[in-house]
């Protein structure tokens, strides 16, 4: 036990340490010597544990992590050629923030990839809607070129069965190339809803044709400073690095000319000596920015302490400014947790009490380390969101098996859209109730089939707030385009019965059990009416609804 005097030398040395920028010592230890499928597990595990940061948070971390070199006020959008600016930690007009291995490819769902700042890019607008979710490839006639991005139909080989893709632009091709080894490998166990460059069948991930691009692309344009600071200030915020910026001969011992063959680290020059006790992450660098919450609610952010050689129990604690409204789950680490490749996983926990920006200082000493390691914790508090019903549009596109889904946009601030979609078959059975997000105030579908029936609603999403749903728009094969059926209703299933939603009131209810029995006879039925239902499957019809709709209660 630390006496007070001791503790507070700890403390004073947290403050004075400081830390140069790169790869920390013993960072890449565990990859040193495996090979093919053995090796790119092994980078699996080195990835895939890290601080999974807030979606809100992102504008706040990309003036560190996609400045200019030359003008850290300067957007460097690799996108297109426009120039703007950071307006401290709010969002840039005209720019998105960019999946740039699309996110509907592990179907749009927010795990741990949704929010990973190593594929996250600043991205102009009309060159993100125009480079959708396409794959990859080199283009032979462009049906979209700003100078920077180009879309069109793929050369001979490319595509992967997609009949359009994105091609960046030269000085950027070995950035994307080194992005898509990272996403392929540190989500190497997802399974991919569109295979267009990686198989659910191959711990290589990536497909032939995608191999033999990426590795040309990662040939043609090496490692630039650009790639290497930002792989150092995505280290400091997510306490993880990309090792194909590293090490750009990695790829080479995965998929290329070297597979098969043990890939040896060179950590000549970064390495402690043997035996002596090191904390790998979080480094003296590292920002936790917690991003927003609203007052009253709580916002609990993971940071994977990992050391070497550590000897005894790490200590950790949280101090100054506003540290009472931060909290740990524990005190101590077990040092041979923090041994592992896997690393602990220290749940930090922020639950304001007043609206404003808040910050703290995490500290990590004992283990046998000389001194002690501090990180910076931030976080914000805002009101509670007051969120409009969005109004949904009828869909647009309507042919073979695509449409567009359409809304208007949300009057205030929101994080992004969340458009509900219930899939029905010919017999009005559901057939599947899924949901997407987008920032954007449309949505593109590729799988209407024949003999089914969509519909969709939209709600806003704001720190941890939801929008009411909108309206309900219907969509078929044979609706004609932009036109919503008549009267169309639908149902959000909650415990103990079901959320009305329609465009018009709906006389002459009639509620019956999926035998055919009579339970309920409603007058008349509103949007958001609540209707008590117990548990069961039931058939609901009314004067003026063309079509019967099916109810599940769980």
């Amino acid at each position: 036990m630390k006496t007070l005097r001791n503790l507070i030398l700890v403390l004073a040395a947290a403050c004075a340490m400081t830390a140069g920028a790169g790869v920390p010592a013993g960072y890449y230890s565990s990859i040193d010597g495996k090979r093919g499928q053995d090796l790119k597990n092994a980078v699996h595990q080195l990835l895939k544990n890290h601080t999974v940061v807030t979606y809100n948070s992102l504008w706040y971390h990309f003036p560190s992590t996609d400045c200019r070199l030359d003008n850290p006020s300067q957007v460097w959008d690799m996108y297109s050629n426009i120039i703007r600016y950071f307006r401290g930690s709010s969002s840039v007009s005209g720019m998105n923030r960019e999946h740039s291995f699309p996110k509907s490819w592990w179907g749009g769902t927010q795990v741990d990839a949704y929010t990973d700042l190593n594929h996250l890019y600043p991205s102009d607008g009309e060159a993100n809607l125009a480079k959708n979710n396409y794959p990859l490839g080199e283009v032979s006639t462009a049906s979209f070129d700003n100078g920077c991005t180009r879309v069109g139909t793929p050369m001979a080989g490319q595509g992967g069965g997609c009949a359009t893709v994105f091609e960046p632009d030269d000085e950027y091709k070995g950035d994307f190339a080194r992005t898509y080894f990272y996403m392929a490998t540190c989500y190497q166990d997802y399974t991919w809803k569109y295979t267009y460059m990686v198989t659910n069948s191959s711990w290589q991930t990536l497909n032939q044709w995608s191999i033999n691009l990426l590795l040309k692309w990662s040939r043609q344009d090496p490692v630039s400073d650009k790639e290497v600071a930002r792989n150092d200030a995505v280290y400091k915020i997510q306490n993880n690095r990309n090792p194909f910026i590293d090490n750009p001969t990695l790829a080479e011992y995965i998929w290329g000319d070297h597979a098969g063959e043990a890939f040896i680290v060179d950590d000549s020059g970064s390495e402690e000596p043997q035996g002596d006790p090191i904390l790998i992450t979080p480094n003296l660098e590292t920002v936790i920015a917690m991003g927003e919450v609203a007052i009253g609610k709580s916002l609990t952010m993971t940071v994977y302490v990992k050391g070497k050689y550590l000897r005894e129990n790490l200590s950790v604690l949280l101090f100054r400014d506003d540290y009472k409204m931060f909290s740990l789950p524990v005190s101590s680490i077990p040092r041979n947790v923090a041994n592992s490749d896997e690393g602990y996983p220290l749940q930090i926990t922020y639950t304001p009490t007043a609206i404003g920006s808040h910050k703290c200082r995490l500290l990590i000493y004992d283990g046998g380390l000389t001194g002690s390691y501090g990180a910076d914790i931030s976080a914000q508090c805002l009101e509670v969101p007051a969120l409009s019903v969005i109004n949904a549009l009828p869909a647009t596109d309507i042919e073979g098996e695509n449409y567009i889904a359409h809304w208007e946009p949300a009057p205030e601030t929101v994080d992004y859209y969340i458009v509900n979609r219930i899939v029905y078959d010919q017999h009005n059975s559901i057939v599947s109730s899924d949901q997407f997000t987008t920032e954007d105030t449309s949505y593109q579908f590729d799988d209407l089939m024949p003999g089914q029936t969509h519909t969709y609603t939209v709600q806003s999403f704001r720190l941890g707030y939801t929008s009411s749903p909108s309206n309900v728009i219907t969509v078929s094969p044979s609706a004609i385009n932009g036109i919503e059926v008549d009267k169309p209703i639908a149902f959000i299933a909650t415990p103990g019965g079901v959320l009305v939603k329609c465009s018009e009131p709906h006389h002459d209810v009639e509620i019956y059990t999926a035998g055919g029995q009579l339970v309920r006879r409603i007058a008349v039925v509103n949007n958001d009416d609540f209707i008590y239902l117990p548990q069961g499957v039931y058939i609901m019809r009314s004067a003026s609804s063309r079509k019967p709709s099916k109810m599940v209660i769980r």
